[in-house]
């Protein structure tokens, strides 16, 4: 018995050199990222010294920002958590982005009929939830039965159905949808008894803080103490290991992809139920892979999304405010996240090199 578990802890790779290795890399990602950050403030800023001690201190001296940090932290890990799966069951998902467009527009167009038809609010909202996840899924069904029966690689199919979805909801939102009272490229938004309330106004900050950090742990708890659990690392870590040992590594991974679709789904759900009250043009700009950079930071660990995220929405509600407050002329944030994904995902290709 010890020695099969010895075998197990081997072909995961879940030795105490490849942990650290692993710690190691997401901490040089976060470094990386934060270093660029600081140099671009500091070489933008007519007043780099005032400006970097701002941006270490300002998200901090209000509520605001501090509630707006949590509530932002809360969607990457729902995102997040999407991508932990399909990386731990061994895809990977690149289609975040159009998943959590297509999510937050049909429940923004649930929302916002149920409430004009005089539906309940919990029939209506429970209704939009189902959506959010449903279109979550579906948008992950083709690449799943691509994969399962052509053996397409999931990595191009996803990303190609995100790059179809995009720009159709955008002619949806800009077209025969668009809220023609306002200047906001964005549908109706939905009436105020939907909404889900705010605990720290004037900041987005909602519930849905909470009920990530329950999921993380919850998901954490099935892929690590229970059987299926198991095999669903296993087969992402060692699938032909996997394989010997009876598990059927494709289904696993389709499986994989799946909950990652609905995933991406709730991340979509709860920003427009939770934070925009409306489906507007790109809400969901930079939420996608800014996820999978968490989930490769957090090392597909649920628990470990959770600081990666939160250090995440930290640099980026600091970037924002930075930007507003020094009238920064370009998007800072996409620079930074580009390095952190470009730092911890070349760390992920060496690894998988090395397993091969």
């Amino acid at each position: 018995m010890i020695k099969r578990n010895r075998n197990i802890i081997t072909a995961l790779g879940l030795t105490g050199n490849t942990i650290k290795s692993e710690a190691l890399a997401g901490v040089l990602a976060l470094t990386a990222g934060l270093v660029v950050t600081l140099l671009l403030i500091g070489m933008v800023s007519g007043t780099p010294l005032v400006a970097l001690a701002d941006f270490f201190t300002g998200v901090w001296s209000s509520s605001f920002y501090i509630g707006n940090l949590l509530n932002t932290a809360s969607l990457f890990m729902w995102a997040a958590l999407g991508a932990c799966l399909a990386l731990a069951s061994g895809s990977l998902n690149l289609g975040g982005e159009g998943q959590i467009y297509v999510s937050g527009f049909v429940a923004a167009l649930v929302l916002f009929y149920g409430g004009e038809c005089g539906l309940p609010a919990f029939v209506t909202v429970g209704f939009a939830g189902i959506a959010a996840v449903s279109a979550g899924v579906l948008s992950v069904a083709v690449p799943v039965v691509l994969y399962q029966y052509r053996r397409s690689t999931e990595l191009l199919t996803t990303f190609l159905v995100s790059a179809i979805t995009i720009p159709l909801i955008d002619a949806a939102i800009s077209g025969p949808l668009r809220d023609t009272t306002k200047n906001l490229l964005a549908i109706p938004a939905f009436a105020e008894n939907l909404r889900l309330p705010r605990l720290l106004p004037p900041s987005s900050f909602n519930i849905s803080f909470f009920l990530a950090l329950i999921v993380c742990v919850g998901v954490a708890f099935a892929l690590y103490t229970t059987k299926k659990g198991a095999d669903f690392c296993l087969s992402g870590k060692a699938p032909d290991f996997a394989r010997y040992a009876g598990c059927n590594v494709e289904k696993i991974r389709g499986i994989g992809l799946l909950l990652s679709g609905a995933f991406h789904g709730l991340a979509g759900f709860f920003a427009v139920w939770g934070t925009y009250y409306t489906c507007h043009s790109g809400f969901y700009s930079g939420m996608g892979w800014t996820a999978l950079s968490v989930a490769l930071i957090a090392k597909t660990n649920p628990i470990g999304v959770i600081p990666a995220a939160l250090l995440l929405s930290w640099i980026f509600t600091a970037v924002d405010r930075s930007a507003i407050m020094y009238s920064f002329s370009f998007d800072i944030e996409s620079i930074i996240q580009g390095t952190i994904l470009f730092f911890i995902s070349a760390q992920y290709i060496i690894n998988k090199r090395k397993d091969r």
